[in-house]
């Protein structure tokens, strides 16, 4: 187990991996928590029963954590909540991945992509027409959206507090736009994170195969459209962090 502060309250049930640092005040309140590789609980964090901090993930100082968290996810408050994700790995860690600025794109022509250094992860500025009858955006397939679409979801009524995503695909590629409202969507390759804010019906992103994808931070008005490349297909899914790190590092043995 790794070494914490004596004031911590610990109890013998708890799961703690390498390199997980507590601070001091840090209460473990419950049976069947665990506590992954390289995990940060700040001063008089409290983690309720049954709950997994994820590999790299921040527990800010007075946190109270009652539902279990993602990987390199940061949280604060009571209840806590994701407030954003750490970028890099290993001493490039730190707090904020890159997050692309739409308003620092409106000099491209449309359409346009956006390599957004994620895998080969892209941001796509749809053309948008307007008029006095009102306005309209459209995205040409194969030309314009990068696949072929074999199935299509709507997510929409989501709580800003609940997560979506959390997992990634072997094979399924996927194109996010949201139709209305506002969602963050956080994409990661196993060694860097960028983040793009989706609020607005003529820009969408491409996430490909093998990138652990996150929703998040939706609007209550939010309405996310996505497109996928196959059919439903329950083992194409990576739903686990570790195993995702792991087909990465099978693939490039």
């Amino acid at each position: 187990m790794t070494n914490h502060p004596i004031d911590c309250i610990i109890p013998e049930s708890a799961q703690i991996a390498e390199g997980v640092t507590l601070g001091p005040r840090v209460v473990l309140a419950g049976d069947g928590i665990v506590l992954r590789q390289n995990a940060r609980l700040d001063a008089a964090a409290v983690i309720g029963a049954d709950v997994t901090i994820g590999q790299g993930a921040w527990v800010r100082a007075g946190a109270v954590v009652l539902r279990s968290v993602p990987p390199n996810a940061i949280v604060e408050g009571n209840p806590a909540q994701v407030v954003g994700y750490l970028d890099g790995e290993g001493s490039r860690r730190k707090p904020d991945p890159k997050h692309i600025d739409i308003h620092a794109l409106g000099h491209l022509p449309r359409p346009s992509k956006v390599d957004l250094g994620v895998g080969n992860s892209a941001l796509f500025l749809m053309r948008r027409i307007t008029d006095a009858r009102g306005s309209l955006t459209v995205g040409e397939v194969p030309t314009e959206v990068p696949f072929s679409p074999a199935r299509y979801f709507v997510v929409f009524d989501v709580p800003s507090m609940e997560l979506r995503g959390e997992h990634a695909h072997k094979q399924c590629q996927q194109f996010l736009i949201c139709l209305h409202g506002s969602c963050r969507v956080l994409l990661d390759d196993g060694q860097s994170r960028c983040e793009v804010t989706l609020d607005r019906p003529d820009m969408g992103v491409f996430m490909p195969e093998m990138i652990w994808g996150t929703q998040y931070r939706y609007s209550p008005d939010a309405v996310l459209l996505v497109f996928a490349s196959r059919t439903y297909e329950a083992e194409d899914y990576l739903r686990t962090y570790d195993d995702f790190l792991a087909e990465l590092e099978r693939r490039r043995a």
